[in-house]
């Protein structure tokens, strides 16, 4: 490293500085950087989670599980909106679908 300058990106070549975690010419990740989210990734969450936390979520089956619900939910598809929607400013589009979700609840 040289005034804050490394060697450069290991794909276009360009200078890169010593802070930089992207090449600013391609884009692509400095060295630094994925040896960064590869230690975040060699981490067992219990590395991070509080023990008495830990025991209280293996404690509650549920929590590990989920729960089932059933719901019900309200879905329309209006024929043709999507050709109508391209033909319209977004603001006027936003204004018909406002006017027919309010129709609709």
């Amino acid at each position: 490293m040289r005034d804050g300058i490394l060697a450069g990106c290991g794909t276009c070549g360009a200078a890169l500085t010593a802070a930089a975690k992207f090449c600013a010419a391609c884009g692509t990740a400095t060295s630094a950087a994925p040896a960064a989210s590869r230690v975040a990734a060699d981490r067992s969450p219990r590395d991070y989670t509080p023990k008495h936390l830990a025991d209280r979520i293996l404690q509650s089956k549920s929590a590990l599980e989920g729960e089932r619900k059933q719901v019900t939910f309200p879905f329309a598809d209006a024929k043709g909106s999507v050709e109508l929607a391209e033909d319209l400013d977004p603001e006027q589009w936003h204004r018909i679908l406002a006017r027919f979700f309010a129709m609709l609840a």
